[in-house]
């Protein structure tokens, strides 16, 4: 698959991903288009996606019924992984894996440091995780277990946070998860989050939740990636909106006070 694509998540072409090449313009249209679709509301000659300076941008067309990029009518916008666009009934999420021009590595980098370092994740974060975790801050067990070996079990999630995973395309779309621990499971029909995609591997990924603002995500070496916000990561930092992708299935995180 080509590093940088689109994922049709809703609309007639459900499930589509479409190669982005910097030498080639998608046209998307109702007719005489790259991209066909099959919706009334989408004019014949909808909009464009071109390569200019490194970014691919999305050009309107003179369409009816107008373009959107996150819920914002456009006529030219620079996309970057994640946007969502919308023509129509027909919905597209654009995915990057590694390479990507312009693609920053700054939440990886900060997620990456947060869970290696004890001393960024606080003892009085850390006090409400495990029971094991009360004993230690007390000083009778051995401080040098680092938070690789904390969240290998099973941690609480923080008091007063509430957070779902609903699943907006694929094969479970609809389906609402909602957590019930500090650390979420995604896999192929296990975990705490059961996907019935072929493409999600059995163990695919993991999120871990030590507060409101300290949510990340891992994938745990699986086959086909996992995907943040569009942006192929194999690790990152979560907030309340943000997309993770998992095979043919994307996954949007709500977090609520």
């Amino acid at each position: 698959m080509s590093a940088t694509f689109l994922r049709v998540v809703s609309g007639s072409r459900l499930g589509l991903n479409i190669p982005l090449k910097p030498k080639e313009t998608l046209v998307i249209g109702r007719r005489d288009s790259n991209l066909l679709l099959d919706d009334a509301l989408v004019s014949g000659k909808h909009c464009q996606i071109i390569y200019r300076n490194g970014d691919f941008v999305l050009q309107d067309l003179g369409s009816t019924n107008g373009t959107t990029v996150d819920g914002r009518l456009v006529r030219e916008h620079v996309l970057k992984p994640g946007n969502e666009i919308a023509l129509g009934s027909t919905r597209l999420i654009l995915f990057a894996g590694d390479g990507l021009e312009g693609s920053t590595v700054s939440d990886e980098a900060e997620a990456a440091a947060i869970l290696a370092e004890p001393s960024r994740s606080s003892e009085a974060n850390l006090a409400w995780l495990l029971d094991e975790e009360l004993v230690e801050l007390g000083g009778s067990a051995d401080r040098t277990r680092g938070p690789a070996d904390v969240i290998g079990q099973e941690l609480r999630l923080p008091p007063g946070l509430n957070a779902v995973l609903e699943v907006i395309a694929g094969q479970d779309t609809g389906k609402v998860f909602r957590l019930t621990r500090g650390n979420v499971h995604i896999g192929r029909k296990v975990g705490e989050v059961p996907l019935s995609d072929g493409e999600v591997s059995r163990r695919h990924s993991v999120i871990e939740v030590f507060g409101r603002e300290m949510i990340f995500l891992r994938d745990l070496g699986s086959t086909n990636g996992t995907y943040h916000n569009g942006k192929r990561s194999p690790i990152g930092r979560l907030r309340s909106g943000d997309t993770i992708g998992v095979g043919k299935t994307v996954l949007k995180l709500q977090v609520t006070r």
